[in-house]
């Protein structure tokens, strides 16, 4: 049978997990949601973390195909962890389905949801010891990377998901589209070799990347694939195990990512579609190329034409992002001021107007780079850039 993509999209609040939206997940929610999987869903406990919290390891399926998936490695990283149980949800909604009933026979999983425990409880990148997890594949000097390389060789899986978010900064190639969803196949050297391995994960991304097309067309990017032996999926491609890099980015609007959530959920639906009837091995690899590379051209918030003494300027404004009372803060920063008319803006304000006040004060200057700017008037015009916390 072929999956109706339209149809699970449609579909998609019925699968939907609804212990999670926004940007923040609790730990204690998502520890509480791991234990209380299904029965067919066996729950093993792989490590903890320099704090001390259990990192579990989830294992579903009986067949040989085997797939490693983990997710935020970095722990402000959550729109695949909310898609991974939305799939697990499928799973279990459609378990007398023929779709899972084979994927059961044929395919096994090994799912981490939350690899950095304590940088999900602060909502951060590193874990508690200020170390990126994803830098250290090489050495394995930390708790929650040395679990997950023992799940490695202890289930030896033929298939990894390194599952990630990403900035709003990128765009799918030169144009003004955001990167929705973008996919790697990581490098096993400093020369990009193109081996077999890497071949599998390019075939696996075209499948994704074509079926996504419908719902974000010129939406999807290609990561920056320079080699970097401490990353974990340099790593394990190059131990010869097929690996796909998901970064999950910013849907125009969408700054909770619950639509990025539903099309994340949707490409993990696809890939284990293709791996059931092995149609991702007719792809030609070279496919995967012509999937547009991410580039570094759009800010959150662009002021074009912004009036401060007779000079015009362009501000481009970007959101850091803050945890207050188990809520994201988005904290609109001014980044930079210049002539911006070769980048994008996620919102784009042109105000061709003098600058009365920026955040009610008086303007008598350019402000300064890293200020928070909140709202600002002109003398016809009030601009809000405030997004309210999620």
């Amino acid at each position: 049978m072929n999956m109706d993509y339209s149809r699970l999209y449609l579909d998609f609040q019925d699968y939907k997990n609804t212990a999670f939206s926004g940007r923040y997940l609790e730990l204690e929610t998502l520890q509480d949601s791991i234990l209380k999987l299904p029965k067919e869903f066996q729950i093993k406990q792989i490590g903890e973390s320099v704090n001390q919290q259990p990192i579990y390891c989830v294992y579903w399926g009986n067949g040989n195909k085997k797939v490693l998936a983990w997710s935020q490695m970095h722990g402000n990283e959550t729109t695949t962890t909310k898609a991974l149980f939305d799939f697990v949800n499928f799973l279990d909604i459609q378990k007398e389905g023929d779709f899972v009933k084979q994927l059961s026979a044929t395919s096994q999983m090994a799912l981490i949801f939350v690899l950095n425990p304590d940088g999900a409880k602060a909502y951060t990148r590193l874990n508690a010891n200020q170390i990126d997890l994803n830098r250290d594949a090489f050495e394995v000097t930390q708790p929650e990377m040395k679990a997950l390389q023992q799940v490695y060789r202890e289930f030896k899986p033929n298939l990894c998901l390194n599952l990630h978010g990403q900035r709003s900064i990128f765009s799918a190639g030169m144009q003004k589209n955001p990167a929705i969803v973008s996919f790697l196949s990581p490098s096993v050297n400093i020369t990009r070799s193109v081996t077999s391995t890497r071949i599998t994960s390019m075939q696996l991304i075209v499948e994704m990347s074509s079926m996504l097309k419908s719902f974000i067309p010129n939406q999807v990017g290609r990561y920056d694939d320079a080699y970097n032996e401490n990353c974990i999926g340099d790593h394990f491609q190059g131990l010869e195990t097929p690996t796909i890099l998901f970064e999950a980015g910013h849907y125009p609007g969408d700054y909770n990512r619950e639509e990025t959530r539903k099309l994340m959920f949707l490409a993990f639906v696809k890939l284990f579609e293709s791996m059931l009837q092995n149609s991702y091995e007719t792809i030609p690899h070279k496919t995967y190329f012509e999937i547009p590379k991410n580039q570094k051209l759009y800010y959150d918030c662009i002021l074009r034409n912004v009036i401060i003494a007779g000079t015009s300027y362009d501000f481009a404004i970007q959101y850091e992002e803050a945890l207050e009372q188990n809520r994201v803060a988005f904290i609109p920063k001014l980044v930079q001021i210049d002539n911006l008319s070769n980048v994008f803006g996620h919102r784009e304000e042109h105000l061709a107007e003098e600058i009365v006040s920026i955040n009610e004060v008086k303007v008598l200057q350019k402000p300064n780079i890293n200020s928070v700017i909140e709202g600002l008037r002109t003398k016809n015009k009030t601009f809000s850039l405030k997004i309210l916390k999620n």
